[in-house]
């Protein structure tokens, strides 16, 4: 079975309350029952993409950056509490709160914008796999790219034994990564002053500013918040006050300690990089591969690029990992339909490879790490359409109950949010100026105002809509705290009732409930509209063979009816099935008209329901719509 809808509501259900933190343990066993999700997290802020930008800001710009880092760090670490925050005390991840609030069109484009989110950052992570794997071994990058494909088989095998087995794997990743910039940063020997002066905000120029927004959207990642917000339902906790206060108690202390192992990770790259390459003047280091080719003299060490490779490839094979699971939920969540998760992971896994097999074959390696950089510029870009929506929901009430966040977290999220897009909308800005200052290039302008107009239509919505909807929620509630007098009570009694049929077995059921309406000195109208080809071009002259057949059965119901003393009339309509279920109805002069319901899904719901709401808003008569499904 390749896909399905989803029975259940649970996030990642195949391991939705695996871990039981229920069971009475203190200390460290009770802590370490709720530690894990972060660091699975925690990957995605020290993958290739990481590295890419990273390296060009220290080689570039030495220590200066170091408070983006900083600055880009403890918004994840606000970010990251509020999607654990959304996760544990809703039992919603992101995905699936964005689908219970936004509508459907808005919804849409959300996941669209999620699933190239996630591209992004499976290209960074194929790209990264296929550099550590040529500087460690010396394969072609684009034999790299291909063979990158099979890690679908680890993942599969790894999930295979649980969640926790799967955070081991994870965690130990982490500790290699961890390990070799330490030794790598021992090797360096970076000047301390320089490091504690480069903690200080200074002035961005434009090119500081693309690599900013690059190291902002590689260390903040919209999919991150869709994970977080489905890994900790992972954890079964209690569901009273208090079992939610320790959860959200441990799992701030796991985002604190995972996320501040991954800003040492991307300091210790840019540190790396402004010691080795920027204080000795190769300011124009701007590839991975250039770095892992200076280490060595630079640092008088073999062991320097051996590490520098090992920790690549850790890091693309962990953020792969956690990639996998993020479509997983944005799919799941959005759409509620699973996906077989090896289909999923090849599917994902070929759309990140085409861009970086196309990139390779016609510029060659060099446009490697470019495409690095601009895959986590896109990250960034999207990163305002997984935030706003995150910020509603932890602040809503309604829905968070005594853990909705307090006014001083929700100000803090909202500088974060508004800095966020403050510096997208900047960066896109001077990035785009230079391309409309030239003449020509009017499909590219073109494409580029239309994608700015949808960016700035979802944007309102997404910020705007939740506050019109609490207001007249709040409305609702005002006008239903005054009762009104009921006066009249009185209805006109249905003299002649029509009946629209469409000859399948919920026939029956749709005449019961018609003659339930009346007594039997009541008409009843039996109609039916032919859609046959001949009916549609020749109308009432139709006479091919399901004109007949239609005007046979509808008979057969008549005579059975007027057996048992009901009065009946029948009518067969042809061509448009709305226009003539109006005409027929408002011709015989129904008082009520009788519809079944048959809960359509897909393409089918928009044909016939689309029938139900177009007849109902077009008749001024009472509309009895039959839910005919069992």
């Amino acid at each position: 079975m390749i896909s399905n809808r989803l029975e259940g509501t649970e996030s990642l259900s195949e391991v939705h309350e695996s871990v039981d933190t229920t069971k009475s343990a203190k200390g460290w066993k009770r802590i370490l029952a709720y530690l894990g999700p972060a660091y699975l997290v925690s990957v995605g802020y020290m993958d290739p993409g990481n590295w890419a930008t990273d390296l060009q800001g220290g080689a570039q710009f030495g220590y200066s950056l170091i408070w983006v880092l900083l600055m880009s760090n403890l918004m994840a670490l606000l970010l990251q509490s509020l999607s654990a925050r959304l996760g544990i005390v809703r039992r919603r991840d992101l995905a699936q709160a964005n689908r219970e609030v936004y509508p459907p069109l808005v919804n849409f484009c959300l996941y669209v914008f999620a699933e190239i989110a996630i591209a992004a950052c499976d290209l960074a992570e194929v790209l990264g796999m296929a550099l550590g794997i040529y500087l460690l071994t010396g394969l072609p990058i684009i034999w790299g790219v291909c063979i990158t494909v099979l890690d679908t088989l680890l993942l599969m095998w790894l999930q295979r034994y649980g969640i926790r087995k799967l955070e081991a794997f994870i965690v130990s990743l982490v500790a290699i990564i961890g390990l070799s910039f330490l030794i790598e940063l021992f090797l360096a020997k970076p000047d301390i002053h320089a490091v504690a002066a480069g903690f200080m905000p200074s002035f961005l120029s434009n090119n500081a500013l693309y690599i900013a927004v690059g190291i902002i959207g590689a260390t903040v990642m919209p999919h991150n918040l869709y994970l977080h917000s489905a890994l900790v339902q992972t954890r079964k906790i209690k569901s009273d006050n208090a079992g939610i206060k320790r959860a959200l108690k441990y799992n701030l202390i796991d985002s604190t300690v995972a996320l501040n192992l991954a800003f040492f990770v991307n300091a210790a790259i840019l540190v790396l990089a402004a010691s080795v390459f920027f204080s000795s003047g190769n300011t124009q280091v701007a590839k991975i591969e250039e770095a892992h080719k200076l280490l060595a003299p630079l640092l008088g060490s073999k062991l320097a690029p051996i590490l520098f490779a090992i920790a690549l490839i850790a890091a693309g094979q962990s953020s792969t990992i956690t990639g996998t699971l993020a479509g997983q939920i944005v799919m799941e969540g959005y759409l509620k339909i699973r996906i077989n998760p090896l289909l999923r992971r090849l599917i994902t896994r070929v759309i990140a490879i085409a861009p970086a097999v196309i990139t390779i074959l016609y510029f060659g390696n060099e446009k490697i790490d470019a495409l690095l950089v601009l895959s986590q510029v896109i990250l960034s870009v999207q990163l305002g359409f997984a935030v706003i929506p995150l910020i509603h929901f932890v602040s809503d009430k309604a829905t968070m109950g005594d853990f909705a966040i307090k006014t001083y977290t929700k100000i803090a999220a909202w500088l974060v949010a508004t800095v966020l897009v403050y510096l997208n909308v900047k960066m896109v800005i001077q990035q785009t100026i230079p391309l409309f200052s030239n003449e020509g290039n009017w499909v590219w302008k073109i494409l580029i105002v239309i994608v700015a107009l949808i960016f700035i239509w979802l944007f309102l919505m997404m910020t705007f809509l939740p506050f019109v909807q609490k207001r007249k929620l709040r409305d609702i509630a005002r006008m239903h705290n005054d009762t009104p007098i009921l006066q009249n009570l009185v209805v006109k009694e249905a003299r002649r009732i029509a009946v629209s049929l469409d000859f399948s077995e919920a026939d029956e059921k749709i005449i019961a409930h018609a003659v339930s309406q009346g007594k039997q000195d009541v008409t009843y109208i039996l109609l039916h509209i032919v859609e046959s080809a001949s009916a549609t071009y020749f109308g009432e002259s139709s006479d091919d063979y399901e004109t007949r057949k239609d005007r046979e059965r509808l008979d057969a119901f008549a005579s059975q009816l007027t057996q048992v003393g009901y009065k009946v009339e029948t009518v067969l309509g042809y061509k448009n099935r709305v226009r003539e279920i109006v005409r027929i109805v408002q011709t015989t002069q129904a008082d009520l008209l009788v519809m079944g319901a048959h809960r359509h899904r897909g393409l089918k719901d928009y044909v016939f329901g689309e029938t139900i709401e177009s007849v109902r808003h077009e008749l001024s008569i009472p509309v009895l719509i039959v839910n005919v499904t069992d």
